[in-house]
């Protein structure tokens, strides 16, 4: 199909969450907003979840091979979210300004405004051209709290969140295909 063929509206059915998604790398933190999440099978249970090859959690991610995700609530604010969506930890502790646990790994994750945190092993990765989409098997998974997950339509709709440069999603809503 070609590109002018494509409604990049058709893409706004697609259901998101909205995610921190964490690793290390030795003795540093860090962690990102992150939309595309997704179970690809129960037994065992594995996740998947895309990011931008640029991006420091990427290379943790990498190196590490483990990752946490914590399940954001509708009532995050947006200064936490533009802390973890919007700046680089290469450049700054993400986790300074919030609360940071470690799971028993060793991952980092933040209670703060999460509803749950799943712990993953990378079994397997895949390049998709931008980004790398990582396949990780749960080790650990544990509900914080009660709430309703964020969206991320809600994010957009509700919030007036934005979609930061590096997004698998950046530039949809402005109706570009990249």
């Amino acid at each position: 199909m070609p590109e002018k063929e494509i409604d990049t509206r058709a893409l706004f059915g697609i259901s998101y969450g909205l995610y921190v998604l964490s690793s290390r790398l030795e003795d540093k933190l860090n962690g990102q907003i992150a939309s595309v999440v997704v179970q690809v099978t129960s037994d065992p249970i594995v996740l998947a979840c895309c990011l931008h090859k640029d991006n420091f959690t990427t290379k943790c991610i990498r190196e590490s091979r483990m990752f946490s995700i914590s399940i954001l609530e509708e009532e995050t604010p947006m200064t936490f979210i533009g802390n973890f969506g919007f700046k680089s930890g290469r450049d700054i502790d993400k986790f300074s300004s919030c609360k940071c646990e470690l799971t028993e790994r060793g991952v980092p994750y933040t209670p703060d405004y999460s509803l749950a945190v799943i712990e993953a092993e990378v079994i397997s990765e895949v390049d998709v051209f931008t980004h790398v989409l990582f396949f990780g098997k749960v080790v650990h998974a544990k509900v914080l709290k009660d709430g309703t997950p964020m969206t991320y339509s809600y994010y957009h709709e509700v919030k007036k969140g934005k979609s930061p440069k590096h997004a698998p999603t950046f530039g949809i809503d402005a109706g570009k295909i990249h």
